[in-house]
This record gives structure tokens, sequence and C-alpha cells, in this order.
């Protein structure tokens, strides 16, 4: 608030002018316009607030405008970018301005309110991520001395009152901002003699004074320059970058002016930090039971630190167990949004008190479990039934306790039907519900029955409460020690869920169940991708403000202080697929505008069904299948005309091709493979050149790469030429503005139901809209060096990212660092002439000198983050690249059906130990002026020794200190350098 003693005399009228200026280029035909919480301004009635208007100072556009209140007034404002109709284009970010009116104003006085436009990035200090943990104070306003400014008006009567606002949000304990410049009350630029503001909470700095003179023509039109700066404790002060900052006081005699400067940010040089990514389940420890554990993130963490890391960043880590086997190791196909997943469970956690005979399973269980690789079902039934015994043994003391009653009271709103949904799995064998009976179809009352204490099952209900509990202590257990080591925890927003899923159960309305999400062809997949799960249902969920998605962000704020977006693509667009493909290539934006049969007739194209159907000529079967042709043709098609052919009814979708396929090659009836036969019978149903809408015939959308099909080879040069031209205004213009319009809907619910840090996985074919709308969003996107946004480029190139970015060598989605640069022979060598800048032939492998380039280059981009897979580091180190490259690799988007169970070699306690290559990686940290972690500024994390045994940790300070000595004499060189 503001100090009441600057503001106090005795003299006061019943209304006063308020006034608002403030700074803002628009395009022609845009306009501002201030909207606020009372009436003068709207009441948030954007149509009905104040427009502004402008005049041209220098290159600047400044708004302005004011309104008459009465005394004691107070509101929240905001301002807006609107068309002539005063339709919203663009709104502020952050939190709504406070004006609060200041106490005793006299006659004749005005109030001006000088702000400035408050951007998406602006908001990002305030994120959680930087809040609660990079910038953490161990302090608040009651430790902080506020000002006491006190200010006599009756005896200054040609007085311009300033308050000076900033907004510091890293700021080290015991320091000060002050605020100098030309004026004698700003110290005539004498950092000694500045202004000292006074901190008001939530990262914010005031202080205020009068700007007087005995001159009057001193006022008129005259300006002050001045800059924001800190002292720290040492004494040091260091003053902002960028111009000068100006205020101009425009009285006039008699007036008293009340300039309130809101100056945004202090400008000081961009944060920037690093961070590790790493799958949960890739994590190895000596503690787990086959596969990473959530309490291994404590290990992780102090590795993390003592790297120079800021950041640990996990796959989503929800439960996926839907089909019982190894399938359910595809991290994204969620069974529960909400649950976590039981592979990542502690059972030694679960009691201080497990019986001995439990303790030597345990035991065994590590030994038979600690493979090269994870054992997902092995090991999911290991966990679930040790986890059952201990279960047994102590349910009803934790089933009674009221820690368990609080989380349970806090959380049964999704865990009731995730227990109910696991035990009828469970019990039909089977996640399809049409499976279930009269349970296929959810309601309260079948659910309250099902998880009802007096139900034969309820022990078994408990058990998954009892799961689910224990599964979120050892996750806030591990978040909360992250938060306290300076370390943000980064979770994953898959973006879709399971056709099979609770949600889909429970909530049917808000998915379109008869189709299926995916991706059109990119770098990822050249046939496109097919994800499996139901697209949603917008206009649904937006009828109750998108509650779900919002749900879903207050669970993840619970563990999580950042997250990536999956696909953040698909919050502007989806591609949509029916629910009988299997493939990704024969989809469909939704939204999207679809080509018109009126359009396409006014354009000369009428033959619908030509276009729209497989276009199969028997020299197309006998070039596909050689002297199979006739038995494909008989087996699979209709001959409907002389030499051209259609699929039988039984042959008619993808799905049914396959389940044909396997019918026949169990009956051995197959002349060629039964993968060759799928994959070519599949190429010819896709030979189409238009995709009839399933919902309106009259409605047709291109087919994805439509110029590689014989059937669109076959058409006249007119016909291509329209259709070529359509596709490109059906893909790349005429969608623009829907899919902006659709991400402002649906992403700001989404940022503003927690306060974690977003970042959007922004990869794949990226609409034009996509990059403006995240910037405006205060989205930080990704850039991958082999996959760039710049068509005209063959290699990214880190230096040139902007700061909103995160980036990466890899990413979980494709091949490693070490297995990209072994792939292409010709690729490696364009990498290390154009790139590397050597003009002799590189090394066959990556070695650790290229591995060092490689890293180097993304540590100095100028991207907030560089964020790197842990096994790009490890092949900064030659003893941790003995193992193929390519069985590093976590995900292969082209297949389906990938079992995803990569295991890090080395475990977490031996990369503790090895102190080289954490100083390795801190030394490129230091050096490319990223952020290091506090504790990093010198000596040891005692945490990360206290994980040692008493001989491993004399070891780790006594290498400590020979490294620190090598260090002194070695200057600044770095440790690798590539010789050319």
């Amino acid at each position: 608030m503001v100090n009441p003693g600057l503001f106090s005399g005795n003299k006061s009228v019943n209304s006063v002018k308020v006034s608002f200026r403030i700074p803002y280029f628009t395009q022609w035909g845009q306009s501002l316009l201030v909207c606020g919480s009372v009436p003068a301004l709207g009441a948030w009635n954007v149509k009905r607030g104040v427009l502004l208007s402008v005049v041209h100072q220098g290159s600047e556009l400044i708004w302005g405008g004011s309104i008459t209140v009465p005394r004691g007034f107070q509101c929240q404002y905001s301002y807006y970018v609107v068309d002539d109709k005063k339709n919203v284009l663009r709104w502020e970010m952050g939190k709504k301005r406070e004006l609060i009116l200041p106490e005793g104003v006299q006659s004749g006085h005005e109030i001006e309110f000088r702000d400035l436009w408050q951007a998406a990035s602006d908001s990002l200090p305030f994120r959680s991520a930087f809040k609660d943990v990079i910038f953490r104070q161990s302090w608040d306003l009651s430790e902080a001395t506020v000002g006491d400014n006190h200010i006599n008006f009756e005896s200054e009567r040609e007085a311009v009152l300033v308050q000076f606002k900033i907004s510091c949000p890293n700021v080290e304990k015991d320091s000060s901002i002050y605020v100098i410049g030309s004026n004698t009350k700003l110290g005539q630029w004498k950092a000694e003699k500045g202004l000292k503001l006074s901190y008001f909470g939530e990262s914010v700095w005031k202080a205020e004074c009068s700007l007087v003179s005995s001159s009057f023509i001193f006022f008129l039109n005259s300006k002050s320059t001045y800059r924001y700066g800190k002292y720290d404790r040492s004494g040091n002060f260091s003053i902002e970058s960028g111009s000068n900052r100006e205020v101009s006081t425009n009285s006039t005699r008699n007036d008293v002016k009340y300039i309130f400067l809101s100056d945004g940010m202090l400008r000081e040089t961009p944060w920037r930090g690093a961070g590790v990514a790493i799958p949960m389940f890739s994590v190895r420890s000596e503690s787990d039971l086959g596969v990473g554990e959530f309490l291994d993130l404590k290990l992780l963490v102090d590795w993390a630190v003592a790297s120079g890391f800021h950041l640990v960043q996990l796959l989503p880590i929800n439960d996926t167990s839907v089909h019982g086997m190894w399938w359910d190791s595809y991290p994204y196909s969620s069974l529960s949004v909400f649950a976590l997943h039981p592979l990542y469970l502690r059972v030694q956690a679960l009691s201080n008190n497990i019986p001995e005979e439990i303790k030597k399973e345990i035991e065994k269980a590590k030994q038979q479990l600690d493979r090269k690789d994870v054992d997902y079902e092995a090991t999911m039934a290991t966990k679930l039934s040790i986890a059952k015994k201990v279960f047994a043994q102590e349910k009803d003391l934790i089933l009674n306790s009221s820690s368990f009653q609080e989380f349970f009271s806090e959380n049964e709103g999704w865990l009731k039907p995730y227990a109910a949904f696991c035990f009828l799995r469970d019990f039909f064998e089977t996640s399809e519900r049409s499976q279930w009976g009269r349970f296929a179809h959810y309601s309260d009352d079948k659910l309250e029955k099902l998880v009802s204490k007096d139900s034969l099952h309820y022990e078994i209900i408990c058990f998954h409460y009892y799961v689910q509990y224990h599964l979120h202590l050892q996750l806030s257990e591990a978040a909360e020690y992250a938060r306290k080591k300076g370390v943000i925890l980064k979770g994953d927003l898959p973006i879709g869920v399971d056709k099979n899923s609770v949600d889909t159960w429970v909530y049917p309305n808000l998915f379109r169940m008869n189709t299926s999400t995916g991706a059109p062809p990119d770098y990822f997949d050249k046939n496109g991708q097919n994800w499996g799960f139901p697209t949603y249902n917008w206009e649904e969920m937006s009828k109750d403000n998108y509650g779900w998605w919002r749900a879903r962000l207050t669970q993840m704020a619970k563990y999580f202080t950042a997250y990536r977006i999956d696909h953040i693509l698909g919050f502007f667009r989806i591609w949509e697929l029916p629910d009988h493909a299997m493939t990704g290539l024969v989809g469909k934006f939704r939204p999207s505008i679809p080509l018109s049969q009126e359009e396409l007739e006014r354009e000369g194209i009428w033959d619908f069904n030509r276009l729209s159907r497989p276009y199969i000529k028997r020299e197309l079967l006998e070039e596909k299948f050689g002297a199979a042709w006739t038995f494909v043709a008989t087996t699979f098609l209709n001959e409907f005309d002389k030499n051209f052919y259609e699929f039988k009814e039984d042959s008619n979708t993808e799905k049914k091709i396959a389940s044909k396929l396997k019918t026949c090659a169990e009956s051995s009836v197959l002349l060629e493979s039964e993968d060759n036969l799928r994959r070519n019978l599949f190429d010819l149903s896709q030979n189409i050149v238009l995709i009839r809408d399933p919902e309106n015939p009259r409605k047709f959308y291109p087919r994805f790469n439509l110029e590689d099909t014989s059937s669109f080879q076959d058409l006249d040069d007119h016909s291509k030429n329209v259709l070529k031209r359509l596709y490109n205004d059906y893909y790349f213009c005429r969608q623009e503005n829907l899919w902006r319009q659709n991400a402002l809907k649906t992403l700001p619910v989404l940022l503003n139901s927690s306060d974690m840090l977003a970042c959007g996985e922004d990869l794949g074919l990226i609409p034009s809209c996509v990059h403006p709308v995240m910037q405006e969003l205060g989205l930080v996107g990704l850039r991958i060096q082999r996959m760039p946004n710049e068509p005209d480029l063959e290699f990214g190139i880190p230096s040139q990212y902007s700061y909103m970015t995160v980036c990466a060598p890899s990413c979980h989605d494709c091949s490693t660092m070490r297995a990209w640069w072994e792939e292409d022979e010709d690729r490696r060598l364009r990498f290390f002439k154009n790139v590397m800048e050597s003009d002799e032939l590189p090394p066959d492998q990556c070695i650790p000198e290229v591995a060092h380039f490689i890293i180097r280059q993304h540590f100095e981009a100028p991207s907030m983050w560089a964020i790197f897979p842990l096994q790009d580091l490890l092949a900064l180190k030659e003893e941790y690249t003995t193992r193929p490259a390519t069985e590093e690799t976590i995900n292969d988007p082209t297949n389906p059906k990938h079992y995803w169970r990569y295991r890090v070699h080395v475990s977490l306690e031996s990369l503790i130990k090895d102190i080289d290559l954490q100083t390795t990686i801190k030394d490129l940290v230091r050096w490319s002026g990223r952020s290091l972690p506090k504790e990093q500024a010198s000596g040891i994390d005692a945490s990360l020794l206290a994980a040692l045994s008493v001989a491993e940790a004399v070891t780790v300070l006594q290498v400590a200190e020979a490294v620190s000595e090598k260090q002194k004499f070695s200057g600044t060189t770095e440790k690798h350098v590539l010789v050319k």
C-alpha cells in the first residue's frame, strides 16, 4: 500500500482527477483501453472501459486518459489492446494493478499513474520456480525497513510528489535498492546520496519524494533522469542496465501533482540456468528395485547441485497401468491424470517395521531386478506383491492416521474413481470397460457402492488408497528436498489420456471417443504418428472453464515448480484421426476450416468419390505386390470397373486390414511377410487426395503430402494446380487466426491454474501463429539443434536462440547426442565442417571432445535454460561411453509399441563420487555465465557427503582439493580443446 504518511493534509474534496499514462506501440486500427473493477472503469466489461487517446513523443506512442473519482477511491485495473469495436486483441499478463487513492488529497491536485505494459515474461520471476526455489527469500516485509517520508503540504505548495516503484525478485538478504538520478533529491547520480527504497512484499520496492523549488519555472516541463541500483551486503553498488529512465513533471503554478511510477522490473542481465533431464524409470541407485524411484530424486538433486544445475526434468509420472503388461511402460498414456505410478514406489519406505522375511524378499528382488534395462512387468509385479504384504500388517494403523485422513479428504474426488477403476480392471481382467457389464457406464451411485466400506472387496479398494498415499508422501519428500536445495523439479503434462482410462470412464463427455490423436508427418516420423488417445471435446470442457485441466495443474503443482506442456501445438489444433486408423498419415486438423464442396465445385473439382476413395489400379497392384497381386486382389479387394479396384467391406479400414492379415497369417495362406503386406495395403488405403468429413459429407480436407500419391499424379493439370493451391491454403494460411483464437481460449486457463513455470514443447509442423502466442503468454519454447525452426538451416545456431527458450542437444523423442553423431556419416561431416569449423575428417564416434563442444554451445546460448539429457552429459567422460549409443535411446516415435525401458548404466552414488565429471560440467556452467546453485559458491555440499560412507566422503574431499589445486594453475583454459 501507499505510505499514508506521505500524502497527508487537512483540506480535501469529494472528487479528484485520476489520469493514466502508458507507452505502447500499436498497429493501425488498434487502440489502448483501461478497464477495472469499478463502474467508472467498466467493472471488468472491456466494452465499457475507458478508451485512451494517443500522442507521439519521439519514437514512442504515449496513451493517456482520465476519470473523476470520489475521495477514498480504490480499485484494480488493467490495460487492453482493442480494435475499433472494442474487441480485445491483447491483454496485460500478471496480477491486476492496484489503484489506491492517497489520503488527504486537496482541491486542485491531480493523481497520475504512469505505467509500463505488463508483458507475460515480466511475471515469470513470480512463478514458483523462481519465487520459491531460485530466488527464494528468508525474509519478508516485517523484517524490512519501511520508509517514513512525511511532507507538509501547507509549506510545499509547488510540489510534484513522486512515488518510485520497482520490482526486484532477485535480491540477496541484507541488500538494498536505491534510485539515483539527475535531481538533487536523487543524489545527482551519486549512489551514496540516492533515494533508498523500502520493501513492500512480493518483490516490490517503493520510495516517495517531493520535487520542490521556489521557482515555478523549474517545474514547467522539467525532466529528471534516473536509474535503479542495488547495494549488496558488502557495500558494492550495481546500477541497472539500459538507458536512463525519465520522469517529466509538467506541473503548473498552484498545482500539486502526485505521480505514481510503476517502472516494471529492475533491468538486469537476464537470469540463465541449466538443468538435467532423465525419465524417472531410467534412474539407477543402490536402493531401488529395478527402476528409478521417487526417493532417488534426492540423490539426483544432490548430484545436480554439485554439477551446477538448477533443474531436474522428468517425463510423466502418472499411473499408466492399462494393459497389465510392458505396453504400460509408455509414460504418456495415462490411466489417470491424477494418480501416481506404483512403479516408482520405494517399498522399503512403506514402514519402519517391515518383518525380516519381507526384508529378505526385498533384498533378493533388488539383485534379480538389477538389470541393464527395466523389466516393467517383473518390477511392477514384485513391488505390488511386497506392498500388499506390508499393507496387510499396517493397514489399520495407516488408514486411521490423521495424515492419511487428510490426504484422503483432499484427494477423494479422483482417488475413489481411481481405486474403483483399478478394482474393476483387475476383476474383469481388462481395462476395456465395455466388458464390465453394468459398470461400463460410470455414475456416482455406482461408484459409492464400489467403494463402500460394506463391500466384500473394500480391502482391495483401500490398498489402492494406501499405495497412492505412500507415493504422495515419497514424492512430496523429494520435492521439498529439491526446493530447499534450490533445484526446480520440472514435470511433464501429457497431451492425451488412454482411451481406457479413469478419466474417459468418469468424464466421457469431455472426449471424442470415436477419434484418435496423433501428429502429421514431421522430423520424428515421415509417416505421421498415431498415439491412440481420444481427442478433446473443447466445447464441452469450456462449460466449466476447463475444470478438468485446472484440477490437473493444481495436482501437479503439489510436487513440481515447473512443467513441460507436451505437444503444445495440440492446444492450437490437434491432428485428429478416425478411431479405425492405425497410422498417423490420413488425418485432419481439429479445429480447422475445411474445403467445402461448393468451394471445390467453383474451382472445377467435382469427382469427389474419385478423390476421396482409395485410387487402386491394376498396374499399382502389380507394382506393389508383384506375383502376389492376384492374391491381394481376391482377398482384400473388389473389381468395380475394368482394372479398377476398391476395398471389400471387411478390409476397408487399417484396423480391418490388420485383423484380416492376422487371420490369414494364422491360416498360413500369406505369400510374403505379414509386415510387408500390411505396409503395402496401408499404402493403398492411403492413396487418396481428399478426406471426406465423417460428420458432414460436403466438407473435405486435403490429404497430407497429397502430391506424393499416384491418385494425385493421374489427375489433369488444372485439378493438380487447384488442389496444390488449396492444400497450401488449408495447411499454411486459412487456419492461422482460428488456431490463435483457440490457443488463447485454452492456454491461459492452464497458466492461471497454478504458479508453476510453463514450458511448451513446440516441435514438429509449427503454424506461424504459435510462436507469437507463446511469446504473448510468456511460454518458454524448446530448441533442439538438429530440428531448427528456420527452414533454410540444417543445424540450429544456439548462439541465435531467443531468451524465452530451453535449448538442448537432444530429447527423449530422438536419438542421443552420441547416437545421432554415429547415425549418418555425411551429416556428421557437414556438422564437423560447418558448425565445428574443421576441414579434417570427423571421428566416427562422439568422443568427449566433440561432446564438450556441442554441450558448451548450448551452455553459452542466450536461452533461459540449457537442459541436457543425462546420457549426453555422460558422453563428456570416455568411461561412460562403453555402452552402444543406440541403447541409450528412450523412445522411438516411429514405433507405437516401443518399450520404454532405458536405465542409466551408472548409479547415482557413483556419479556423486565422480568429482571430475562434476567439475567439468560446473566449469561449463560457470564459463557460460549461467547461474550456479548457491551451495556451489564454495566447498562440497554437506548433504552430498552424507549420502556416502565415511571413507567415500573422505575420498571425495581429497579429490575435490586436488582438483581445486589443479585449477589454481590452469587459469580459465577449457578442459577439452578440439584439435582441428
